[in-house]
């Protein structure tokens, strides 16, 4: 007969997104037969060797998903580990991260806590990967190894890179427009300001794959409100039609605000043509839709924009979003202004 969870272990697991360790486990009197009989009844599941879902049946969102997955590291290699890289990054909340099943730690002893924090032009040695996958478990965990004086602080009661090491891991080795989302998400939230971004581009100089992304790090904007306007950004700048503004605003003559654009460029006689950016979840609900139409009819009226609205679905079909634009600015570009 199975033995019985203490209630003390699912209050930890709750705080760990349904995870718990089996050193957690162990603490709580759940021996290793206990553990294996649990997975095999399916009252737990194994996520990786070590780790372990105490609710695998409850219904996880996309963001508690990204969560679980960094954890898992950290779960499994216990106190001395720290998240680094992309996991880093998700454990500080930034968004626009791609999807993955791996989570990547860095173990680190007595020395590395006592060396000092690096000075701004510090560089991160080429990283080592010592993969721990697990074939029993939905999550693969890569031990890697940086450089020395790398800093770290607390995220949720974890240790993870300092958000300008994450960075400079983590930028390297991402695709163009996860990069820039993720920055841009950082600035957002203040995870980071201006010059602690350049700071982390100092810090990237050196690593295998930085050389491609010099450009990258200059076209972050924390303006951008979402992942999905950041990806329509870089669409524009990769295919030769960056916007020349963000959330650019609209007034009419007694200065109320019409409308704003995630987007926009301008065209001759003051017009401008903005792009907008929906989100599925918000945008395509009936009472969003009637709003999104009657700021749309306010901004054609006033005469002052020309308005383009993109989907997620759009967004994700490289080049589609930066052709639109460009057939717009071809037919609008020497249209008159009708202010009302």
């Amino acid at each position: 007969m199975t033995r019985s969870v203490p209630a003390s272990l699912h209050h930890l697991a709750e705080r760990q997104s349904g995870l718990v360790s089996a050193r957690q486990a162990e603490a709580h009197g759940l021996t290793a037969p206990v553990r294996t009989r649990l997975c095999r009844s399916g009252t737990w599941s194994r996520v990786c060797r070590g780790v372990f879902d105490v609710d695998p049946t409850k219904p996880r969102d996309w963001s508690e998903r990204g969560r679980r997955t960094a954890l898992t590291g950290l779960l499994r290699h216990g106190p001395t580990a720290a998240a680094v890289g992309t996991t880093a990054l998700a454990l500080l909340g930034a968004e626009g991260l791609p999807s993955t099943d791996t989570s990547q730690v860095a173990i680190y002893g007595t020395q590395w806590r006592r060396t000092p924090a690096p000075v701004a032009r510090a560089t991160v040695a080429p990283a080592t990967d010592v993969p721990s996958r697990d074939v029993e478990g939905s999550v693969s965990v890569v031990v890697r190894q940086f450089d020395s004086g790398m800093r770290t602080v607390l995220a949720g009661g974890f240790r993870v890179a300092a958000p300008e090491w994450a960075l400079a891991q983590a930028v390297p080795e991402l695709p163009h427009r996860n990069a820039v989302a993720v920055m841009d998400s950082m600035l957002r939230r203040r995870l980071i300001d201006g010059p602690g971004l350049e700071r982390a581009h100092a810090l990237a100089r050196g690593r295998r794959g930085v050389a491609r992304t010099h450009e990258w790090w200059a076209e972050a904007d924390g303006r951008a409100e979402s992942p999905l306007e950041s990806f329509g950004r870089v669409d524009c700048i990769e295919h030769g039609v960056p916007p020349d503004d963000l959330q650019v605003e609209i007034l009419d003559g007694d200065g109320i605000l019409l409308g704003r654009g995630d987007m926009g460029w301008r065209l001759d006689g003051g017009i401008w043509l903005l792009g907008e950016l929906d989100g599925r979840d918000y945008h395509e609900a009936p009472k969003a839709l009637l709003h999104d139409r009657s700021r749309q009819d306010l901004l054609l009226l006033h005469g002052g924009a020309r308005l383009l609205r993109f989907t997620a679905r759009e967004a994700a079909v490289p080049g589609l979003i930066a052709r639109t634009v460009r057939r717009a600015l071809d037919r609008w570009a020497s249209a008159p202004a009708r202010h009302l």
